[in-house]
């Protein structure tokens, strides 16, 4: 490591920018496992599991283009605190209603819709962050660390989560959640790095600014594909939580027990991460991504079989093992192309795509269920999932991707 990039734990910036994600993703995982315990506790319905889901994502839809493009023109550190802060109250309400035995659904869906708005800002504008307190060379290995971080949430968050709303309450996960939120705006509140956008080369005119940045994912194929692959790839996660929840419940398992098994996906995420950071080195782009898609095609029908929450949670810790490799190679590849100035809107039109179907997959396997039974809403993703690692292995823009070795410059 050169005096110029120490390692990132040194980096105060980056550790705070860092430290503030996994702080509130903790109570973001544990609230996510929860809200499908706490509308099936209140509705006894998967369908209205999948529509609360489906709310939270939603706004990905309808704000992830004009939101990338206000990024590229505002302080991405004053958005960060302003979503941290929104998060704080919307979330914490639940809490408060629970306390006062006022928890109703029509407030459910209000808290949903807010907190995916606010969610859309703060996400897009911390993607944006990130080359601003990472230097160039370190993007990889910063992308690891998150991946890391992340993963060690997802095992501390759902059983947490899990345990205190078995054991002390159902608002308890959302108390929890909305500190993580408040701890998260404290850290980014003590961010130095310079974060106001470039010069604005013009007066901000929405459409011409969304266009240019859909131009330019469009034009580079590797991104644009990558865009699409991951948006099949996340329309199946966004079903996995009821599907595994029903599916546990099938085998008698307790709350605690489901919560395990996501803590158990949580420690497959975690050494994953740790390796993400160094199988570029070993592999090739195409290689990567290809191959942890077919990993995961071959292990997602194992999932029918598992004759336990043991046995469940093992089949999914080990798909969650390739899910980090498969983001810190795209994600670090794509930012690494994308000039500073299109950070937010090329991001914003990425996310766009690879967040679309998101609310069709939760949506889509509470009505599979309730409709057509379990066997067949888990046949209709196993088949999903085997799709997209065809699709990713006849890809000639992932197959031929060749390293970075240089910056992009700003256009």
């Amino acid at each position: 490591m050169s005096a110029a990039h120490p390692p990132l734990w040194r980096q105060r910036e980056y550790m705070l920018l860092w430290t503030a994600q996994i702080v509130s993703t903790t109570g973001s995982y544990a609230a996510g496992v929860i809200y499908p315990l706490l509308v099936l506790a209140i509705t006894h319905s998967p369908a209205t599991v999948g529509l609360v889901s489906a709310l939270r994502i939603t706004p990905y839809l309808m704000l992830s283009l004009p939101v990338g493009a206000l990024i590229d023109r505002w302080n991405r550190r004053r958005v960060m605190l302003v979503c941290d802060v929104g998060r704080v109250i919307v979330v914490g309400s639940l809490a408060v209603a629970w306390l006062f035995d006022a928890l109703a659904m029509p407030q459910i869906y209000v808290v949903a819709i807010v907190e995916g708005t606010l969610m859309v800002f703060f996400n897009i504008a911390e993607t944006a962050a990130l080359p601003r307190v990472v230097a160039h060379a370190q993007l990889p290995q910063a992308a690891a660390q998150n991946q890391v971080g992340f993963a060690g949430a997802a095992i501390a968050g759902p059983a947490l989560g899990t345990w205190l709303f078995g054991s002390l309450g159902r608002g308890l996960p959302f108390a929890l959640n909305a500190i993580g939120f408040a701890v998260s705006a404290l850290l980014i509140w003590r961010l130095r790095t310079p974060f106001d956008p470039a010069p604005a080369r013009s007066a901000l005119n929405m459409r011409a600014d969304i266009a240019e940045g859909l131009r330019w994912l469009w034009r580079e194929r590797l991104v644009r594909d990558m865009s699409m692959l991951t948006g099949v790839a996340n329309c199946i996660a966004s079903a996995m939580p009821l599907l595994l929840i029903v599916l546990a419940q099938r085998q008698g398992a307790s709350e605690a027990q489901i919560g395990l098994i996501f803590s158990a996906a949580g420690v497959g995420g975690v050494l994953g991460a740790l390796v993400g950071g160094q199988v570029r080195q070993y592999l090739s782009f195409g290689q990567v991504i290809i191959g942890t898609l077919v990993l995961q095609a071959v292990l997602f029908p194992l999932l029918g079989v598992a004759g336990s929450a043991l046995g469940i949670g093992l089949v999914y810790g080990l798909m969650q093992f390739f899910a980090p490799i498969y983001n810190v190679v795209q994600f670090s590849h794509r930012i690494a192309m994308i000039p500073d100035g299109l950070q937010g809107r090329v991001n914003s039109s990425f996310r766009l795509i690879a967040h679309g179907l998101n609310p069709v997959g939760s949506a889509l396997c509470g009505y599979t269920i309730e409709h057509a039974g379990l066997f067949w809403a888990l046949a209709l993703f196993v088949l999903m999932q085997a799709g997209i690692a065809l699709a990713a292995a006849l890809d000639p823009a992932v197959r031929q991707a060749q390293p970075l070795r240089h910056a992009p410059t700003s256009g």
